[in-house]
């Protein structure tokens, strides 16, 4: 039977903050594809049978072709249409396989086109894919524009981009590229328009699919720390065109491999949490991949750097790493210490002189130093000082607005999570002095912390959190893991004990620890999935239980203070439940807000459980957080 997956935003390009191109509808042709923050970025499809064109993909004049089918999984988005006898098989397949860190860290998406006729009948066929080269600026008004065209990998391709180019110019949150080239590579004739690149391929009635790459040259990825760097492949000093031979020398293979990731990410999902979870991780699993960006540093080491799209637009945030972690865990965990090396670095800077962990590393593209907290603010477009080259004393932040308790213990416990799943523990011993700083930090404050901030800061700040209290705890125990402290280890188990006396273990916890309100308590997780062995399996038995009457239409909310909630922490919560029916309860209310939600942008973690719609946060990395329960299987 056809089958349409019901998305609020349709994947097409999402390779990175920047290179992240969504079909905000339920079909691909009713409107226009658009960058994940909602600027229209057009990408358009026509085919034209016996001489009659209509549209596959994007607005425009010609008619709508038919929508048959539309499946959307881990790498692919597939979809079906026809027209006068014809259906055209659409594929658009990101190749995100972090069991290959160069071919994930290219910016290229393999596109494919294949007829056949469905009334018998002999029929010509020709199809056209075009990208405007509003996919190379920023804003509204376009720039001086060039172009050209040439052969590449044996294949006819042509690029666009500004005339003028300022490589890492701004930063900011709703804002995209506004630099670099755009190219298009295909089997078929490709050349430069006046407003973009296209390629235009007659296509046999056989199946036979006609190939395209689309590529994006950023020049430099990442302003590190003063070092421009560029993307993870780059490193030995391939250039785009490398990438593009590479796709197209092995376009198959890499198919056939995203193939294989989906079927066994779907076969793993579906033992996990059942259909409905299957159509989350379909949902994630790009989604959270673009959402970072992979470079390789001034040492030659891996530094994977998100950026936090639609809420401030800072780049290696701790608390987004920290609940995106799971997908990484489960399928390459040296990641997760790549997440954690821009941090570890700037805190050991002069200008950080903190006894806690830093919340960021700037703002993305450039990784120049904390701004969250900053005294100073500096619009959208423009750059923050280089505080990275600050001295010590400098009174560049608000301490009201730091999270002491939720980055120590992101920290401490990202590292040992890395550990146990088999990244090693090299980084945590160059870094040891840093740790030894902020497990104190846990232990002297992190029991009943004060009035602060934890990463859900859009609740405002809170006194006595126990979800700080619990990550304060887990954090102590990943801080014994990784260090061998027997101390630590004591001091962890008295601090759970202590937290279980105030909380109780009958289910129903308190949001806060004078016992006020409740909330789920997903900071817990690690002592599951890490078998820390800090609170008994009857907590966990009672705790998640008295979760399924609180479940409203879409979901479980937050905490007792509002109806939202975050999808990646209700996907947390669910993986420690103790049985399959209490964690599938918790996991389809989540699936059904893909299904209804009537706000058009990428897979939100910020929504009401109420009315489906979201409340802010798109494209954001932390849906890695959808692969928790994939650790407690």
């Amino acid at each position: 039977m056809p089958h349409i997956d019901r998305l609020p935003a349709i994947p097409l390009i999402a390779s990175d903050p920047y290179l992240s191109i969504w079909m905000p509808a339920d079909t691909l042709t009713q409107t226009d594809s658009c960058h994940w923050s909602g600027p229209v970025k057009p990408i358009r499809g026509t085919m034209t049978v016996d001489g009659c064109p209509c549209r596959f993909l994007g607005a425009g004049p010609e008619p709508e072709a038919d929508l048959t089918e539309l499946q959307v999984s881990a790498t692919r988005t597939r979809f079906v249409s026809t027209f006068g006898g014809v259906q055209l098989e659409t594929c658009f397949a990101t190749p995100a396989l972090p069991d290959d860190l160069d071919l994930l860290s290219m910016p290229v998406t393999l596109v494919t086109l294949a007829a056949v006729s469905l009334d018998g009948a002999a029929h010509t066929v020709q199809v056209r894919l075009h990208l405007s080269d509003r996919l190379c600026y920023d804003g509204e008004i376009r720039p001086a524009m060039e172009g050209a065209e040439l052969m590449l990998a044996d294949h006819s391709a042509a690029w666009c981009g500004q005339a003028v180019q300022k490589p890492l110019s701004h930063s900011g949150d709703h804002i995209t590229i506004d630099w670099g080239y755009l190219y298009l590579t295909s089997e078929g004739k490709t050349e430069r328009t006046g407003d973009g690149v296209q390629t235009t391929c007659n296509l046999p009635l056989d199946g036979t699919p006609a190939k395209s790459v689309i590529a994006y040259d950023d020049i430099a990825s990442i302003n590190y720390f003063g070092d421009l760097c560029k993307a993870w492949y780059r490193r030995d000093g391939r250039q785009i065109t490398d990438a593009i031979r590479f796709a197209f020398a092995h376009f198959d293979q890499i198919l056939d491999r995203c193939r294989q990731l989906d079927r066994t990410l779907a076969d793993q999902a579906r033992e996990a949490g059942g259909e409905e979870y299957v159509a989350l991780v379909n949902a994630a699993w790009r989604q959270t991949f673009a959402a970072h960006k992979l470079i390789a540093t001034p040492a030659g080491e891996m530094a994977f750097l998100s950026k936090e799209n639609d809420s401030n637009g800072c780049i290696g945030t701790v608390d987004v790493s920290y609940p995106s972690i799971p997908l990484f865990l489960q399928f390459c965990p040296e990641l997760v210490n790549a997440l954690c090396r821009p941090v570890l670095e700037f805190a050991s800077m002069p200008v950080w002189t903190y006894d806690f962990a830093p919340h960021d590393v700037g703002r993305y593209p450039l990784a120049t130093g904390q701004v969250y907290a900053a005294r100073r603010h500096v619009r959208p477009g423009q750059s923050y000082p280089p505080y990275y080259l600050y001295p010590a004393g400098s009174d560049i932040y608000d301490p009201a607005y730091q999270m002491p308790v939720e980055e120590c213990g992101n920290m401490l416990i990202m590292l040992e999570a890395a550990r146990t799943f088999g990244a090693g523990k090299e980084l945590a011993e160059r870094y040891r002095p840093l740790l030894d700083k902020w497990v104190r930090y846990l232990v002297e404050c992190g029991q009943d912390p004060d009035e602060q901030l934890c990463t859900d800061d859009f609740a405002g700040h809170l006194a006595h959190n126990v979800n700080l209290a619990a990550k304060a705890v887990v954090g102590v125990a990943c801080y014994a893991r990784l260090t061998g402290s027997e101390t630590h280890e004591a001091l962890a188990r008295k601090m759970a004990a202590r937290l279980l006396e105030t909380i109780g273990d009958k289910g129903n916890t308190p949001l806060t620890l004078d016992g006020k309100g409740w909330s789920m308590k997903y900071n817990l997780l690690w002592d599951r999935v890490l078998n820390l062995g800090l609170l008994p399996e009857s907590f966990y038995a009672a705790e998640t239980a008295s979760y399924l009457p609180r479940i409203n239409r879409y979901g479980l909310p937050l905490d007792s203070r509002a109806d939202y909630t975050k999808s990646d922490w209700i996907c947390w919560t669910a993986a420690m439940a103790p049985d399959r029916e209490t964690r599938l309860a918790l996991l389809d209310p989540v699936a059904l807000v893909l299904r209804e939600t009537t706000s058009r942008v990428p897979f939100s973690d910020w929504y009401d459980t109420k009315t489906g719609r979201y409340v802010a946060f798109i494209a954001r990395s932390v849906q890695g957080g959808v692969f928790a329960p994939l650790l407690c299987r």
